[in-house]
């Protein structure tokens, strides 16, 4: 169990509309795991007969990766030239391992400080890749920033974008008079007080399939008149109970899931600054509504949650 999977069972929550389906680079000791490959940077795939180096094949294989990262000290997923990118990261750590270059897909790209615990890739490998000897090497080249957390062939036709059916992310807000230094990466400190019942409330309006402009940074070039239609299938709000009952200075852990069959740039983090105003009293569901009709980003503003509480859990196939 992890900060983001803590337990909400008996947490209110906003909708229940269907279940949809950091430093440098460098990881582990070898030598701490007795099962961990040596350095793989120095040890390209060779031969077991001759010790020579394999020539690569023409054909590729599909891996279908399941990945988690802490977003902090990244410029976001996307590789990105000149820029330290989880994308960046992995694809040449995998490529050490697999010895030939590759190209990934993601799920879903997450912005600079962003994290992620259910990310889905593909990446098409040379069939004499060992999957098991890539996970573990690569994961002792990127943890514990980055870690794979399984790998294997992918399905017949699989695409790590194309073929999500749905998509789950996550916010943690911590209300306290003050920060707690051990949650300062993983959730937004707000001081509060907040309604939790008012942003539950709130939180219901965004179920169903609405136009998200007034919600969504749109895309340079494209019409601010056009709609960004979205299908959320499911939005909940509820508090996170300490381990012991309560928290350090008083403060409360509050989660806010959604899922939906596809997000627009910085649509979570802009629901979730609302909600935040909502809670506070500066805002009311009712202008949520107004605002989903409306489809003016004017009216959200500069109201937008900070990413460090945003973090991808998962990816729904039809697999």
């Amino acid at each position: 169990m992890t900060l983001f999977d803590p337990d909400l069972a008996a947490a209110p929550r906003a909708a229940e509309a269907g279940s949809p389906g950091a430093g440098p680079r460098g990881g582990a000791d070898p030598d701490a795991d007795p099962h961990a490959d040596p350095d793989p940077r120095s040890h390209p795939p060779t031969d077991a007969g001759t010790g020579r180096r394999r020539a690569p094949s023409a054909a590729r294989t599909r891996l279908r990766l399941e990945i988690s990262y802490d977003g902090t000290g990244f410029r976001g997923f996307a590789a990105q030239p000149g820029q330290r990118t989880v994308a960046g990261v992995l694809t040449d750590a995998i490529a050490v391992v697999a010895g030939h270059s590759v190209e990934l897909v993601c799920a879903g790209r997450t912005d600079a400080g962003v994290h992620a615990q259910g990310q889905v890739v593909h990446v098409d490998v040379h069939p004499e890749v060992d999957v098991e000897r890539l996970l573990r090497s690569v994961n002792t080249i990127t943890a514990p920033q980055i870690v794979v957390r399984t790998a294997a062939p992918a399905p017949e036709g699989f695409d790590a974008r194309r073929s999500a059916r749905a998509r789950r992310y996550r916010y943690l807000i911590y209300e306290a008079p003050t920060a707690d230094p051990l949650l300062a990466r993983q959730a937004w400190h707000v001081v509060g007080p907040l309604d939790l019942r008012a942003m539950v409330g709130a939180a219901d309006c965004f179920v169903g399939e609405h136009d998200f402009r007034a919600f969504c940074r749109r895309v340079p070039g494209s019409s601010p008149d056009a709609p960004i239609p979205r299908r959320v299938l499911d939005a909940r709000l509820g508090e996170v109970p300490g381990l012991d009952g309560e928290r350090p200075g008083g403060g409360r852990l509050l989660r806010f899931d959604i899922t939906a069959t596809s997000f627009c740039h910085q649509m979570v983090r802009s629901i979730v600054g609302i909600l935040a105003e909502v809670g506070r009293g500066r805002r009311r569901a009712s202008d949520v509504v107004w605002m989903l009709r409306e489809g003016d980003r004017s009216r959200v503003g500069g109201v937008i949650a900070p990413p460090q509480g945003l973090c991808l859990v998962a990816v729904a196939y039809d697999d």
